[in-house]
């Protein structure tokens, strides 16, 4: 009588197949995650742009918000090619 141990018995095609099904899996994840991060990003972009509106403009709500002129800029830009409402250029004064 002999003992067969199944996880011994992979072949090497059966190894690959398990190995490509991990890396289909783990980018299956990375891209569900990846959109996840872009609807974030562009919610919070509406958000900084509302922020500077309701400040009153950029400075106002770099202080307010605790951000860097640079980033409060990224999200203005992201809001507006998401399609939120333009700024008028008296808000931008940073």
């Amino acid at each position: 009588m002999t003992v067969h141990n199944p996880e011994k018995a992979l072949s090497r095609k059966q190894r690959l197949q398990e190995r490509q099904r991990r890396q289909l899996l783990a980018v299956d994840v990375v891209d569900k995650a990846e959109v996840k991060v872009r609807k974030a990003e562009s919610e919070l972009a509406v958000a900084v742009a509302e922020a500077v509106r309701v400040f009153g403009d950029e400075q106002a709500a770099c202080e307010g918000l605790d951000m860097s002129a640079e980033t409060v800029r990224r999200f203005l830009a992201l809001a507006r090619d998401a399609g939120a409402e333009p700024l008028d250029a008296t808000e931008r004064t940073v």
